[in-house]
């Protein structure tokens, strides 16, 4: 349950928020930046590295892809595992996991032994998001989910930012050294959260209700809302672009492929830089509005980007870049008000739901990116983006059947004084 005023006036000084969140989002924020930058360190040799075994193309991407199957598979194994354990434990012996799956796979000598430790590595991450996300909606109240979710989406951009230019540096010392580097985060982060989050005797909440089922949670159009918004994002912006962005400035604007960095970049920056903001708004003026907003910002922007090619290359690659701006603000919403609702969906009693919620994101990303190749072979680029686009317009839409919502005067008040405590 959230934390108490004599708890909050205990915790160390350097994890006191202005915003009045609990102790446990700092931590598990800071967490999310180990993750996502020993993340972002492999992205520079990952697929180098699994080349070297010499084999097709084909084999590659199953590598990368390996990880994110085995995190759709085993999330609905997580909520139970949680309810034994608590998510404390889960969460750092999820991180452990993928800490030593991945030095494992620095240490692999055939294209197989990599292909299993990422497998493996997969089952670890899957704990982690699913364990962390129930974390964070039940420790705080509903008037901070916003918030709260946008500071932890901050530690994940701001890690992930960082992570691809450290993986270079120690890429150019050894093609396996970004794997250690990556375990070892790990294992920082898994030590932070055996150490700073609730202790186990506090962690698994004694609530009078039992957790919610998938299918209770499904009957509420808020909940499917918030799943067929996060599919819609996993889509775009986990799979369809990072997989043709980087073509359509390449062949598309015949523009060098730093550019695609560049261009990432700054929509990175762009994105962060509106989170807290945002997560203010999804708790003062409404989970329903922001989503919609989303929707429409990243669906639109997704429409433009094959348009870019038409205006030439000197002005195209900067018109992409400020679409890109605008999608990474559309997502900023994204990745904080559907989290909110799901929170308030579930009362923040974790289970099944947020298991299934997370895995909706996986599924998008796992499959947007081969539909999306398959269309731009058969069609070209821009209905490839098009489809993307329509499945986020589609959940813009699906939002508007969520009941209105009128935030109080009291509420806001309460979101303002915990700012300024």
């Amino acid at each position: 349950m959230p934390s108490s005023p004599s708890a909050r006036s205990r915790r160390p000084a350097w994890l006191a928020r202005p915003d009045g969140l609990p102790r446990d989002v700092t931590v598990l924020s800071v967490i999310a930046f180990c993750v996502a930058v020993g993340f972002g360190v492999m992205i520079p040799v990952l697929p180098v590295f699994a080349r070297s075994f010499e084999v097709t193309n084909l084999m590659v991407g199953m590598v990368i892809s390996a990880f994110a199957l085995m995190r759709l598979v085993t999330s609905p194994g997580v909520p139970p595992l949680i309810g034994r354990l608590g998510e404390r434990t889960v969460l750092g012996v999820g991180m452990f996991i993928v800490a030593a799956s991945s030095a494992a796979a620095g240490l692999a000598t055939s294209y197989w032994a990599l292909l299993l430790m990422r497998g493996l590595g997969g089952i670890g991450s899957a704990m982690f998001t699913v364990a962390a996300m129930s974390l964070l909606l039940r420790t705080v109240e509903p008037r901070q989910r916003g918030r709260a979710s946008a500071l932890y989406s901050g530690g994940f951009l701001l890690g992930g930012m960082a992570g691809p230019a450290v993986g270079g540096i120690f890429a150019s010392i050894s093609l396996t050294a970004p794997f250690f580097v990556y375990a070892a985060t790990l294992m920082a982060a898994g030590i932070v959260a055996l150490a700073m989050l609730s202790k186990p005797e506090r962690e698994v909440e004694k609530v009078d209700k039992p957790r919610m089922s998938l299918s209770e949670a499904l009957s509420d159009v808020r909940y499917r809302a918030a799943c067929l918004t996060n599919f819609a994002q996993g889509w775009q912006s986990f799979g369809v672009r990072s997989s043709l962005v980087p073509v359509l400035v390449v062949e598309g604007l015949h523009r060098s492929p730093s550019w695609t960095g560049i261009s990432f970049a700054l929509a990175a920056i762009a994105q962060t830089a509106v989170l807290a903001p945002v997560g203010r708004a999804v708790d003062t003026v409404g989970r329903r509005p922001m989503m919609v907003m989303a929707g429409l910002l990243t669906g639109i922007a997704a429409l433009l980007m094959p348009w870019s090619a038409s205006l030439g290359h000197d002005w195209g690659i900067w018109v992409l870049t400020i679409i890109l701006c605008v999608y990474g603000v559309g997502s900023a919403a994204h990745s904080t008000a559907p989290t909110a609702v799901v929170g308030d969906v579930t009362a923040g009693r974790g289970g099944a739901p947020i298991a299934t919620f997370s895995m909706m994101s996986d599924l998008g990303a796992i499959i947007g990116p081969l539909a999306a190749g398959a269309i731009a072979d058969a069609l070209g680029l821009g209905p490839a983006f098009a489809v993307g686009g329509a499945l986020l317009l589609a959940g813009a839409l699906y939002s508007l059947r969520m009941p209105r919502e009128t935030p109080t005067a009291e509420s806001t008040h309460a979101v303002a004084a915990e700012e300024n405590r």
